[in-house]
């Protein structure tokens, strides 16, 4: 598995990182989200991305990984969800990461986002304060944001922060475009999330109220469809490798609770960079069509 450095961060991720969301549904057994972790580590994957939000993800990590902590880097998110304190605040910074600390059974975060807050918020001194407050007494190494448009930009021109968390794929580029060079020149680590686009492509149909339905139109509108026959490539390994090797992009993560999908996702970007006529086409779509398209947050 390709390992790249984190931008100035010191710190090194390899190229495909594991989401953790699905580790922390209810409906996946014990068993096998401790097999899908661990496996993910004996297969060279060094980032493991997870959120306050994720269910039992937080709990599953410390319980099946915690033995293993110098073996990875540990991406959480938060800001929010703690019971009799209010979202949005120092003291839920604190606690949140006391009690993420706790849950996942380690001494320090690797990398700890503001989850997807609006710009209102992301300026608020206190808050980020809060955060220096937290890198500089060591429980966090690297200070980041998770987000989308101008917060997603300030966030990279503030100076406040090492790293940033923002969609990369096929129909959402908006951030490759607009921000992912500023965070290159700034030396930030950048996490790219939803790289194959919610699966989109899997619906016949417009997948209305589902997740993935503005990824669905944006796709058929691109007509990506003729390029990825004429490649011989399925969608996953367009998807896929298009956003692993987005210029200015460290790390994808892919979210799964299935292992043959977990080795398939490791095979695909190990293939490497998509041939440059394919890249060449899917960049024209996008002159065409996305340049009015905002990231989906």
């Amino acid at each position: 598995m390709e390992q790249r450095a984190f931008g100035m961060t010191g710190l090194s991720v390899s190229v495909l990182g594991l989401g953790a969301g699905q580790v922390g549904a209810e409906s996946l057994s014990e068993e096998t989200a401790g097999t899908l972790l661990n496996r993910a580590l004996d297969r060279g994957i060094t980032l493991v991305d997870t959120a306050r939000g994720y269910g039992l993800s937080e709990e599953r990590i410390g319980r099946h990984l915690a033995h293993r902590r110098n073996d990875f880097i540990l991406s959480s998110k938060g800001g929010y969800g703690i019971e009799g304190t209010e979202d949005w605040t120092p003291l839920v910074i604190r606690r949140g990461i006391e009690h993420a600390l706790q849950r996942m059974r380690v001494d320090w975060i690797d990398i700890f986002h503001l989850h997807s807050c609006p710009l209102d918020v992301l300026r608020k001194e206190d808050l980020l304060g809060a955060l220096d407050d937290a890198r500089e007494a060591g429980y966090v190494r690297v200070t980041a944001y998770s987000g989308e448009n101008e917060a997603l930009a300030w966030a990279v021109h503030s100076g406040r922060f090492g790293s940033v968390e923002t969609s990369v794929n096929l129909a959402d580029q908006w951030s490759r475009h607009h921000v992912l060079p500023s965070a290159s020149e700034r030396g930030l680590g950048v996490i790219a999330k939803r790289p194959i686009a919610n699966a989109a492509w899997q619906f016949t149909h417009r997948p209305v109220g589902e997740y993935a339905e503005t990824y669905w139109e944006r796709l058929q509108t691109m007509n990506l469809d003729v390029v990825r026959q004429q490649a011989g490539l399925d969608w996953a390994d367009l998807a896929l490798r298009f956003s692993a090797y987005a210029p200015g992009v460290h790390s994808v993560i892919v979210g799964t609770a299935n292992i043959e999908n977990l080795e398939r996702n490791i095979r695909l970007v190990e293939d490497g960079p998509l041939p440059l006529d394919v890249l060449t086409w899917i960049e024209a779509a996008w002159a065409q069509h996305g340049q009015e398209w905002q990231g989906e947050v």
